[in-house]
């Protein structure tokens, strides 16, 4: 079985050798304390956890300033796309293409039938034609903003346009938020608001990227139609989000100054990215996320894996081809190498 992510170190030969831009983590890594407060949980492993994530909830409510019963936890943002088509068993969805590759394998595993929208391939942006798309026909749609993996942040007011056909024609909204912290105003790029009166929209978040907890898988959604969620919980095996993954998210959401470090640190190397994919004659879109798009060579992941360095191969993300590729971006250091293997190689 062929594994459709980045972060798969796993099937090269000295794994622990290879600098991993596969997998969209912050540069920084995991918070001291976010590390601390799982380690402290795990004299407590002989424990199951608590299945409905209560303290974890709470503390997410109070953050998002939302009542717990409207969060759901998983294990993983990947968990709750699951649990939750499974939960509304669509007829008919519109996903992306390219994007997030789990909405459209789970809507395949539940029966669903899969519409897909191309993004120009200029532009890679949404654009207000995909209202006229919006048919009452559709059951469901998958959005993602910042979108992966061209990092395209979705405008704001059409964004609201969209939501309010949704509500009009009767068309639930998954709206993945997964990178959204990573943009400079996040709270400006969020459908909160709307969520917080529409019951037919599902906003998901992680911790995975922004925090540096893709090991531990800790993700969650926001829901104001608690029925949904219930069947959410049935849809997937129980105690999916462990005691010291709950322990880390609590920690993590007392790190309130980490962000802005994560986003101040990517803003600067981004620019230094940028001008090198510029000298070596890269084609690429730019990002509003913590990764870069680009068009380049075909062959160039295996070129770099000769040099040590990992990077994702999106000729599998579908409405794309050979030679689409993206990259994480990582500490000086590490950027360094990359664009010094680039122009070895280019």
């Amino acid at each position: 079985m062929e594994n459709v992510h980045g972060g798969d170190i796993y099937s090269y030969d000295r794994m622990e050798d290879l600098v991993d831009f596969s997998a969209n983590v912050n540069p920084l890594g995991t918070p001291k304390s976010v590390i601390a407060a799982a380690k402290e949980k795990l004299s407590e492993i002989h424990r199951y956890p608590d299945f409905y994530s209560r303290t974890l909830r709470e503390s997410i409510g109070a953050e998002e300033g939302i009542p717990k019963e409207w969060i759901i936890c998983g294990n993983g943002a990947a968990d709750l796309i699951y649990r939750l088509i499974f939960a509304q068993k669509p007829k008919k969805a519109l996903v992306l293409s390219p994007g997030f590759s789990e909405y459209q394998q789970a809507l395949h595993a539940a029966g669903s039938q899969v519409k897909h929208y191309y993004l120009n391939k200029e532009t890679f942006c949404l654009e207000e034609d995909f209202l006229d798309v919006l048919t009452e026909d559709l059951d469901l749609i998958c959005l993602c903003s910042p979108n992966n993996p061209t990092g395209k942040v979705i405008e704001k007011l059409l964004l609201w346009k969209i939501s309010q056909v949704c509500k009009e024609k009767g068309i639930f909204l998954l709206l993945d938020e997964c990178f959204y912290d990573f943009l400079d105003n996040p709270h400006e790029h969020t459908l909160l608001e709307q969520a917080k009166k529409d019951k037919n929209i599902f906003l998901l978040r992680a911790f995975t990227k922004m925090y540096g907890m893709a090991g531990i898988r800790l993700g969650y959604g926001i829901c104001k139609n608690t029925h949904l969620l219930d069947r959410m919980y049935q849809c997937g095996p129980p105690w999916s989000v462990s005691i010291p993954a709950q322990a880390a998210g609590i920690a993590a959401l007392q790190e309130r100054d980490f962000p802005k470090k994560v986003r101040d640190d990517i803003k600067r190397e981004k620019q230094v990215l940028y001008k090198a994919l510029d000298d070596i004659n890269i084609t690429y879109w730019k990002s509003d996320a913590n990764y870069i798009f680009f068009k380049a060579a075909e062959g160039l992941k295996e070129a770099l894996i000769l040099k040590g360095i990992l990077i994702r191969d999106c000729s599998n993300y579908h409405g794309l081809t050979k030679g689409y590729y993206r990259i994480a971006i990582k500490s000086a250091r590490e950027n360094q190498m990359l664009i010094q293997a680039l122009r070895e190689i280019l």
